[in-house]
């Protein structure tokens, strides 16, 4: 293979492409750190009708996007393509039809410009979106919680992962989704589940079970809390009854935050972690960043939260990761493929 171009390599200029579910996202981030452009196109106004994300139609509308979108950072960036030290893409997982477009895009760039490739891990960018807004101290825990990963991640040194709890079944993210579904919420239902919680006074939640498994296990699962959701309101409709949204959604909403904390908490102090990071959409619920809150203050770990704008899909976070490998020059050929199901901890560097 041709040496890639190394001009602009003092810089680290990293432009980075995420289209591994429904955000069409192209970033340029200097040394990992500051953010020239972060340009998202989200696809939620088309999914709702449809109530979740549709594989074909996400990944039709990130080939209509992804041109624009690399036009968009660029000129927001107000830098030359000749400027840039690599190209990084999400390599996954993720959708493998919107992961492609994505991939086959970063490539392109990559082979035209002489330019280094990298491949990131999706969950490696959530992670590391704490990056660049805070200075991380290793070793940490990661809670990662969106639509389709729930996992605790030790980082014991930058870029270095292990994964010691994830769920079981439904993701936390999922979960919210599909209890807003059954209470008749719009999609994406997690932030309308979020904000009803918000309006009951600790105690009034509809009492629900915890799922805390095996004594000494990270793992999680939440598809049983969600059949106890659609029992109650099955149950209710049953006998002509109502249940309150705002009392179910609290009731709810505390059973999964609990949970998560609590676990949370436990790995950080068994893996002796010096912070707890917070990352995924997830992150972007009330609920749960203020129960993380209280909790860490009260033990005196610090706890790491990324603004909103880096909690959702988003290429920033693609390529503060991506400068890990770059920094090494651990680069991807360009033979690489999309991969729906790849491994965390095969990714570190």
């Amino acid at each position: 293979m041709t040496e890639p171009n190394r001009s602009g390599k003092e810089r680290g200029l990293i432009l980075a492409v995420e289209t591994s579910c429904d955000e069409t996202s192209v970033a340029i981030v200097e040394n990992g750190r500051h953010v020239l452009a972060n340009m998202v196109s989200s696809q939620v106004d088309t999914h709702k009708r449809y109530g979740g994300v549709v594989p074909e139609i996400a990944s039709r509308q990130h080939v209509e996007s992804i041109t624009l979108m690399l036009d968009e950072a660029v000129s927001t960036a107000g830098i030359r393509l000749s400027d840039l030290s690599a190209i990084a893409v999400t390599q996954g997982p993720g959708l493998v039809g919107s992961l492609l477009v994505g991939v086959v895009a970063a490539k392109a760039l990559a082979a035209a410009l002489r330019l280094p490739l990298i491949g990131v891990h999706h969950i490696a960018g959530h992670i590391y979106a704490n990056a660049i807004v805070h200075e991380l101290e290793y070793p940490l825990m990661a809670l990662v919680v969106s639509g389709g990963h729930t996992e605790l991640v030790h980082v014991e040194a930058p870029g270095r992962f292990r994964i010691i709890g994830q769920t079981r079944d439904d993701a936390a993210g999922e979960a919210y989704d599909k209890v807003a579904r059954a209470m008749g919420l719009p999609y994406p239902g997690g932030p309308h589940v979020d904000r009803l919680a918000q309006q009951a006074e600790p105690g009034e939640g509809t009492p629900m079970p915890r799922a805390w498994l095996e004594a000494d296990s990270y793992d999680f699962s939440f598809s049983g809390l969600k059949s106890a959701v659609l029992a109650a309101l099955n149950s209710a409709k049953m006998r002509g009854d109502m249940i309150h949204p705002v009392r179910l959604s609290r009731g709810f909403q505390d059973s999964v935050v609990d949970v998560l904390v609590e676990k949370s908490l436990r790995a950080a102090k068994e893996f002796g972690a010096r912070q707890l990071l917070l990352a995924g959409g997830v992150a972007a619920n009330r609920g749960l960043r203020d129960a993380l809150t209280a909790r860490c203050e009260a033990e005196g770990l610090p706890l790491l939260v990324p603004p909103l704008s880096l909690c959702t899909d988003n290429a920033a976070m693609i390529a503060a990761a991506a400068y890990l490998k770059w920094e090494r020059g651990q680069f991807t050929p360009l033979s690489m493929k999309a991969e729906p199901l790849l491994s965390l901890e095969a990714w570190s560097v």
